[in-house]
């Protein structure tokens, strides 16, 4: 015979499983209105907005250019690869260093209003509950896991004999930290700051990414790829293919000849 399954009380349910949800939803719903608040408008630099633009063309041309006339493709490519003045030959020659984030003082204070407002109340809450609601077993996950998932889903409780599928009352609060986005989309919307995971990313990425990237590099690799861009018409034969599609039946032969005449 198995081992008899664990009984949970039912009070268990109202007064640690609910309230643990509800204590991390309300909190990331007060922690996405303050980063609202706190939130201040970005400078926005118009050289580097200049800069985007002029290498978005440049590779909206490389790609489609096909569909121009072979005129206007080589007018185009003449203005962004001339050797004197063209665009993205100007802009790879270009000196200014990449800025430093980190000696922004506005990107400073941006980074420290988001550990403000993410990491200083999950870690207090997260304490808060870790005394409170500690030793309890909340719920059970409905497939079963191996012995290594017991100390992510058993934080707080040492039972060898337990079941590596019942989960902790901490682990409910790590699970509902980062187990919300759907919920606080739903709500919020798609962009909220409500959604710890996102805004942990965020962080990551912006310390992990260092210093911005060079734009005298991206318009240098954006000249070479264009400089090696062939000229091909894609709609050197368009009458002939639609027409083989439409099919030489009387009425479209005397349609296209009607519009010939």
């Amino acid at each position: 015979m198995g081992e008899p399954e664990l009984q949970l009380d039912p009070a268990i349910r109202t007064w640690v499983f609910l309230p643990i949800f509800l204590i991390n939803f309300l909190i990331g719903i007060l922690r996405h209105y303050v980063s609202v608040l706190l939130s201040s408008q970005k400078k926005v630099d118009l050289e580097q907005i200049k800069d985007s633009q002029a290498l978005i063309r440049a590779r909206v041309l490389r790609e489609n250019g096909k569909y121009l006339s072979k005129q206007a493709f080589f007018t185009r490519k003449n203005y962004f690869n001339n050797e004197k003045d063209g665009v993205l030959k100007l802009g790879s020659q270009k000196n200014t260093a990449p800025p430093n984030p980190m000696t922004d003082p506005s990107m400073m204070t941006e980074m420290v209003k988001g550990n403000m407002t993410s990491m200083v109340p999950m870690m207090v809450v997260g304490g808060w509950i870790n005394w409170h609601f500690s030793g309890f077993v909340t719920t059970k996950v409905p497939f079963p896991l191996t012995l290594r998932f017991k100390p992510m889903l058993q934080r707080g409780i040492e039972l060898q004999s337990l079941d590596a599928s019942w989960v902790s009352s901490v682990s409910w609060y790590f699970l509902n930290v980062f187990g919300l986005r759907s919920i606080y989309s739903l709500v919020l919307g798609e962009n909220n700051a409500a959604d710890q995971s996102r805004v942990m990313q965020e962080q990551m990425s912006m310390q992990a990414g260092g210093m911005p990237p060079d734009s005298k590099q991206a318009f240098k690799a954006e000249w070479e790829a264009l400089e090696c861009t062939e000229y091909a018409w894609a709609l050197a034969n368009a009458d002939n293919e639609m027409m083989n599609l439409v099919g030489h039946n009387p009425e479209t032969m005397l349609y296209h000849q009607s519009k010939i005449e």
